[in-house]
């Protein structure tokens, strides 16, 4: 439960409503528990006066007719306004949540990803917000009606008959400690049904984003097969759920169905002896009943903050990962024209991969954020890079090939600080990158990665995503062409039906793999970079189209530094400096001429690509 005290802080901005959604509680309850004393009157007066004054016998039957049912009306219009206020705040404080929780994800980098399944964060970003939902909404809801029932309730019982209801209350003693076991059972097993939901929501959405792979590979059985067979364990553990919950309200409905039958015989014979009224009998009786529904409902609102507790665990464990590349408390301005890029013996690797954190936990190793936090190096994978050290003047355009796992993507990964080194450090002007906010240093560097990642959205709105939201329409769009232009997009773009207003598929699916690229490489010019980074971004478009792009680079190049990454070793033959990589290592850097003389890593790969070339043109 103590989960749950996280979620506090968004109670704040709905204080009032949800004081006038409690006053309605009682309210609700309080004219609830009128009824019984109003049908106990006319009662008590047929049983003492229906033979000496039965006119006004029926003038009080009426009256207490009359009364019931407005106190009736006045009751459930104040339950109407009640569960309208209270699931109404429930719901704004979902929303907020929601919204923070992906603010907060959107901060995170590139290791933490690296880390989780995009099936486990949509699973807490949807299902486990709605559990959250259901424990600050109807379970507060129903505990602040549980306890003015029980309030009033047991304030009219005990002053109706103070002995019968202790013998009444005698069944209920058993119900704090059945209540905290089924607690624990249910909470323990609702997080082994949300962690499957995760693993059951992480298989459907790589099977729709790879649905292409799975079908040409032939695995549509196959696939389908796992997936019911993790969709029978949701079952069976929804079913284990199922059964304790289903165990729970019975025993809740014994215990009262008990206390009802001690009223029965021995407030019986108290009114038989004439210790209490038969209205009084009647309205304990009717007491006890409105009391039991409360008793029954606990089960549920428990159920409620079990799950509700459970999940805002798993939300707050991703809340307390804090972004290990953020924003210096002074952060240095970040330079304004084309700047100085230098890496001093930097090597890297990348922190493990945890592919079910509710699985290590169970195996008694603690969550991957809490072995990271006190064993920063335990684990790390095998190193990507090696002491690697260059320096690219500002305006200079840096090349880097070499064959593939030698660590090209990562190292510029590196410069747009997607990753920190393990050791090294990475400067800019002079200054190591830490020492600004990545905001800035980002907003500088037009980043195309090598996956030409596109939304589900426009085309235009691809391309310009990196631009400013101020910017008039006409000089965002005249942007968006431009930069398509330079990545021989436009003429291409031209020929859609829709133009730059294409609705692109999820990943821009609808697009040609080069297609894509370019796209991804507009995208990166269109924000006006100082710093253009470009990572293998033509492996996919032909020699003819990529000669025709690069020649059309040149100029956007000019005064930018740029790093760019290509396997294709006619692609970089202009840059001003080139740098091999193999293994993480970098083994050769200079000119194209320079290596070319060397005879040395370089000189074999231009000739076996260009052998390549050759064989392919006469094939």
């Amino acid at each position: 439960m103590n989960q749950l005290r996280t979620i506090l802080p968004y109670f704040r901005p709905y204080r009032r409503p949800l004081v006038w959604g409690l006053v309605l509680v009682i309210v609700t309850n309080a004219f609830a528990l009128l009824q019984p004393y109003l049908l106990k009157l006319p009662i008590d007066a047929l049983a003492e006066g229906a033979q000496s004054d039965p006119e006004g016998a029926r003038r009080m039957i009426v009256n207490s007719a009359l009364l019931i049912l407005a106190v009736a009306v006045v009751a459930n219009v104040a339950r109407y306004g009640m569960r309208e206020i209270l699931n109404g705040v429930s719901r704004r404080i979902e929303v907020d949540l929601r919204d923070d929780f992906l603010r907060h994800l959107l901060r995170l980098d590139a290791r933490f990803y690296g880390q989780r399944r995009t099936g486990d964060l949509m699973s807490l970003v949807t299902n486990d917000t709605l559990a959250v939902r259901q424990a600050v909404g109807p379970a507060v809801m129903y505990s602040t009606n549980t306890l003015a029932n029980f309030v009033f309730g047991l304030t009219a019982m005990i002053w109706i008959s103070p002995r019968l209801t202790l013998a009444a209350l005698l069944p209920m003693t058993l119900l704090p400690p059945v209540v905290l076991w089924f607690g624990r059972v249910i909470h323990a097993r609702f997080e082994r049904i949300q962690a499957q939901f995760a693993a059951l929501s992480t298989m459907v959405q790589e099977n729709l984003a790879g649905v292409r792979i799975v079908r040409a590979y032939g695995q549509e059985e196959a696939q389908a097969g796992d997936f019911e067979e993790r969709n029978r364990e949701y079952q069976r553990r929804n079913m284990r759920l199922a059964r304790a919950s289903g165990a729970f309200h019975p025993i809740m409905g014994l215990l009262t169905g008990s206390a009802m039958v001690v009223v029965l015989w021995y407030g019986g014979h108290q009114a038989m002896a004439g210790t209490i009224t038969t209205g009084d009998f009647v309205a304990f009786s009717y007491y006890l009943v409105l009391l039991g529904w409360p008793m029954i409902a606990l089960g549920w609102v428990v159920n409620l903050y079990q799950r509700g507790a459970a999940s805002m665990r798993r939300i707050n464990r991703v809340f307390a990962v804090e972004p290990s590349i953020a924003a210096p408390a002074s952060p240095c301005p970040a330079p304004v024209g084309p700047a100085a890029i230098e890496l001093r013996g930097v090597s890297f690797r990348y922190p493990p991969s945890v592919a079910d954190e509710e699985a290590e936990e169970s195996a008694g190793g603690g969550t991957a954020d809490a072995r990271t936090a006190h064993e920063p190096d335990a684990g790390l994978g095998r190193e990507v890079l090696n002491n690697i050290s260059f320096r690219a003047e500002p305006g200079q355009t840096v090349a880097i090939v070499g064959p593939t796992g030698s660590g090209k993507s990562t190292l510029v990964s590196l410069i747009a600080r997607l990753y920190d080194p393990t050791e090294g450090e990475v400067l800019l002007d002079g200054r190591p990158l830490p020492e600004y906010d990545p905001a800035d240093i980002r907003a500088r560097i037009g980043f195309a990665p090598q996956d030409g990642f596109l939304f589900s959205a426009r085309l235009g709105f691809n391309i310009g995503l990196g631009l400013s939201d101020s910017l008039p329409p006409e000089e965002r769009d005249r942007r968006v062409e431009g930069a398509a232009r330079a990545a021989d997009l436009h003429e291409t773009v031209e020929g859609f039906p829709d133009g730059y207003r294409t609705r692109l598929g999820e990943r821009g699916v609808n697009l040609s793999g080069g297609q894509r690229q370019r796209a991804t490489l507009a995208r990166a010019l269109a924000i006006d970079p100082t710093i253009l980074v470009l990572d293998d971004v033509l492996s996919a478009v032909d020699t003819a189209t990529e000669a025709r792009i690069v020649g059309g680079l040149r100029e956007e190049l000019r005064g930018r530094t740029a790093f760019i990454i290509s396997h294709r070793v006619t692609a970089v033959r202009d840059a001003d400096l080139i740098l091999v990589l193999d293994d993480g290592r970098i083994v050769e850097s200079g000119r194209h001429e320079e290596l070319l003389v060397r005879r040395g890593a370089y000189a074999a790969l231009l000739r076996r690509q260009l052998l390549e070339q050759d064989l392919a043109g006469a094939a």
